[in-house]
């Protein structure tokens, strides 16, 4: 049996409760929390004093190894949840996105084949529905049975994975039926085709253009028209990455009159802007992503919406791709440029920065974006996402002293750029464990090799969840 971990003197912040406390934890969960806790003769114990103790990090929104647009996705779930781990994130849910006809079954085997035995931290799936059919709908239930608790549906991708409103209402009505929460990608599809056809019809084919395709009227309008269905099924919503006011501003109104939606955004949503798309010639390409990069008069409403409860998370979306080999695909046409950007590894380290160090967000906010909402809204609390007798010992412990600067060379993500190069960090990760285990150390890995779990996730409960922040 595994001596004992203590863990002595650290500042503790939850979501709730802010305390200094000692931790003893044993089989990798928290057993006590006490004052003072004397270490059992053999136990590790490792001094906290001065340290910041949170839950461990949870990215609710990831894509590790994924086939898109003529390519795959740069970092696998061995370097991506390293990477994931080095910055204080303990869990990870990515996207299992199945094509059009294909089984989501056999998409699901094949997610796990991609992380069992590489992935270092531990890791859950979502279940993309990019259609609905009897064949589908019978395999809901199987699905749930295996942990899948949360679908996602695209409302853009036209002609790849984007549901029209029936098949929508379909899904919302099905998750509904067995407990699972529906997310969406919030474009409106057929908005951004025209946009497209018309952009490249007029020779305007650069990464500036991107932007141009995908205005945040779009995204507003999908908001809406998803949120109006959601309430038409009489399901909850939860919209995925949303990067502008014309979207929270939806949330905003459904919350306000009751309806039970959730929203999340991403660091380069918070932090960077549109204006990187006109100054860098074709390395824009490096931030192309969808949604795009917004004007930055969007970042204080999103950090507002993040402080005042309508923006209940920060996930990452981290979708990686090398500059060269990968976008420099789309010289030629920003169509075929893939989208996303690396950020799984930036996450804890940019929110504790920009927003607790510069006063836009408290600890204890801190603590619920980072960890405690995804793992309330995904089926992972208690076990997830809180530091408490009984749960899993997931832990990051910031040195709040500590400086650093974002940089593609200090990265553990596969690619050869960083979407934050140059930025100033106060405050950062030193030491992170998972299930107990030290698995990062000052920014290095030190944890086993593929030691991840795969995590069955318990069925949405709407019961828990006020509609209002």
């Amino acid at each position: 049996m595994k001596k004992d971990l203590v863990l002595k003197g650290g500042d503790v912040f939850t979501a709730a409760d802010s305390f200094r406390a000692d931790l003893r934890i044993r089989g990798g969960r928290i057993v006590e929390l006490a004052d003072r806790i004397a270490a059992p003769a053999g136990a590790q114990v490792i001094d906290a004093k001065g340290l910041e103790v949170y839950p461990g990090g949870i990215d609710a929104h990831t894509h590790f190894e994924l086939p898109f647009m003529g390519t795959v996705s740069a970092d696998d779930f061995e370097s991506g949840t390293t990477a994931a781990a080095c910055g204080g994130t303990t869990t990870i849910i990515d996207f299992v996105i199945p094509s059009k006809g294909a089984s989501v079954l056999e998409a699901l085997k094949s997610w796990h084949g991609k992380a069992a035995g590489k992935a270092v931290v531990d890791y859950g799936f979502h279940m993309a529905l990019v259609e609905f059919n009897d064949q589908v709908a019978a395999d809901v239930p199987k699905l749930i049975k295996e942990g899948i608790t949360s679908f996602k549906c695209f409302l853009a991708y036209k002609g790849a994975f984007m549901v029209d409103d029936a098949q929508f209402l379909e899904v919302l009505h099905a998750a509904k039926a067995h407990g699972a929460l529906v997310s969406i990608h919030a474009e409106n599809g057929d908005v951004l085709a025209y946009l497209m056809k018309h952009l490249i019809a007029a020779g305007k084919t650069g990464p500036e253009y991107h932007p141009v395709a995908h205005p945040a009227a779009a995204e507003g309008e999908a908001t809406h028209r998803g949120i109006a269905l959601a309430k038409l099924a009489g399901a909850p919503l939860y919209i995925v990455h949303m990067s502008c006011d014309e979207a929270l501003r939806e949330v905003k109104a459904a919350r306000c009159r009751g309806q039970l939606v959730f929203g999340e955004t991403c660091p380069q949503y918070l932090l960077l802007d549109e204006s990187l798309y006109r100054k860098n010639g074709f390395e824009a390409a490096k931030w192309v992503m969808s949604p795009p990069l917004r004007d930055k008069s969007n970042q204080p409403k999103l950090w507002e919406g993040l402080r005042d409860g309508f923006i209940q998370g920060v996930a990452t979306d981290h979708c990686s791709f090398r500059f060269q080999g990968q976008k420099d695909m789309g010289k030629d046409s920003f169509l075929k440029i893939p989208n996303g950007i690396p950020a799984v590894g930036d996450r804890v380290s940019l929110l504790y920065t920009y927003g607790v160090r510069q006063g836009r967000l408290n600890r204890n906010q801190f603590a619920a974006a980072l960890a405690t909402n995804p793992a309330k809204i995904f089926g992972l609390y208690p076990r997830k996402g809180t530091i408490a007798v009984g749960s899993d010992a997931d832990l990051v412990l910031i040195d709040p002293k500590k400086r650093g600067v974002v940089s593609q060379a200090a990265s553990r993500h596969r690619v050869d750029y960083s979407a934050f190069e140059g930025f100033k960090l106060e405050g950062l990760p030193v030491l992170v464990l998972s299930r107990g285990e030290v698995v990062a150390k000052g920014g290095e890995y030190v944890g086993a090799k593929g030691r991840g779990k795969y995590l069955k996730r318990e069925r949405f409960n709407p019961e828990e969840w006020s509609s209002r922040p």
